[in-house]
């Protein structure tokens, strides 16, 4: 028997997606605020696959992969090929044609399911004072198509000294350069920054953190998700985690920056247990529009995959008021990313292209 018609495996293949879909209820229904479409050596979805996957659950997602490029070094992996950062103690380098590519992807999307993303901007070096330069010209390059830039990273356990050059930093002017941008056009910024260094000795606990609050005062016309509420593997919650948090939403002056609350890791802490998950939901029941759900799945390829994480914060969705849930789950999604592209794409209209 031939090779079957990769138009009809196509077929076959979304036919199999889709019976493995759920029926969802609306409190079930969910944005993405974070998620990657690729992997740390760029392979992955394309936006078609992703949104085959999530089916009709996942309403709208940020698009962007990952702007780091994991090295494969023959003389230190040989023929074994890393495919994470934690494979090699190989440098991880600033890939820019990351931008292209999902430029490319939502290009190739019918308008209505273009309609569905919010592409951002990645392919650029934090410490590098030419980074807001290259996200100008991903604008005039791309005008119609970009909404933000991020996930980006300052400080981030295991990934900060893997990558080469110099050391991203909250107190870079290069970083200042870029919110300030950022501010000008209109644009979201998703931002990775460990709240605290990991396994902080006492005086250090603050350090990243006080630096951060620093930056995000800096700039108070710049729209800033925070990621993982500054957590991580080893940077986990120290007492008073949720009142660091708590520090930034309560002061009047960063009412411009948000925390998202992406990633298996962070859920795993929020809903430990009862305590945890009781802290929690009172705290976004106290800021209920600061807060934004998103997965952080990188290439997810099953309907499994793309929901577990949703899934595993069902206690706290349990414990939230209905209006709360769905602030955080789509309607903060829907304001911050509506109230953007409108101003992104008056910035474009009057910086064409050179």
């Amino acid at each position: 028997m031939g090779e079957i018609p990769v138009t009809i495996r196509n077929l076959v293949v979304a036919a199999a997606l889709a019976a493995a879909l759920p029926v969802v209820a609306a409190e079930d229904d969910y944005f993405d605020a974070h998620v990657h479409l690729t992997n740390y050596v760029q392979e992955g979805l394309t936006a078609q696959q992703y949104l085959q996957v999530v089916g009709d659950r996942v309403g709208r997602s940020v698009l962007f992969g990952i702007p780091l490029q994991m090295q494969w070094s023959h003389r230190v992996t040989g023929d074994v090929a890393p495919q994470y950062y934690l494979d090699a103690d190989t440098d991880l380098y600033y890939y820019s044609f990351n931008d292209a590519f999902i430029a490319e992807q939502y290009r190739k999307l019918p308008e209505q399911s273009q309609r569905r993303f919010e592409p951002m901007i990645t392919g650029f070096n934090p410490a590098d004072m030419y980074a807001a330069d290259h996200i100008r010209r991903v604008l005039q390059t791309y005008p119609g198509v970009f909404s933000g830039i991020g996930e980006f990273t300052i400080h981030k356990e295991f990934v900060s000294a893997k990558v080469a050059g110099d050391v991203a930093s909250l107190i870079d002017p290069a970083l200042d350069r870029i919110l300030d941008f950022v501010a000008e056009t209109g644009l979201v910024a998703i931002m990775h920054n460990d709240i605290h260094m990991p396994f902080a000795k006492p005086q250090y606990q603050r350090l990243y953190f006080d630096q951060a609050r620093a930056l995000l005062k800096r700039h108070p016309d710049a729209t800033i998700i925070w990621a993982h509420t500054g957590l991580g593997r080893v940077v986990q919650p120290l007492e008073g985690h949720l009142a660091m948090v708590e520090e930034i939403l309560s002061d009047p002056e960063l009412d411009h920056v948000y925390f998202d609350i992406s990633w298996d890791e962070v859920a795993k802490y929020a809903v430990a247990d009862a305590r945890s998950t009781k802290l929690t939901a009172a705290l976004l029941e106290r800021y209920p529009d600061r807060f934004l759900f998103g997965t952080d799945n990188v290439a997810a390829s099953t309907p499994e995959q793309a929901y577990a994480v949703f899934n595993q914060y069902q206690p706290l969705w349990d414990a939230l008021s209905p209006e709360t849930s769905r602030k955080v789950r789509t309607e903060n999604f829907a304001r911050i990313f509506d109230a953007a592209a409108p101003r992104v794409r008056a910035w474009e209209a009057t910086h064409p292209a050179p």
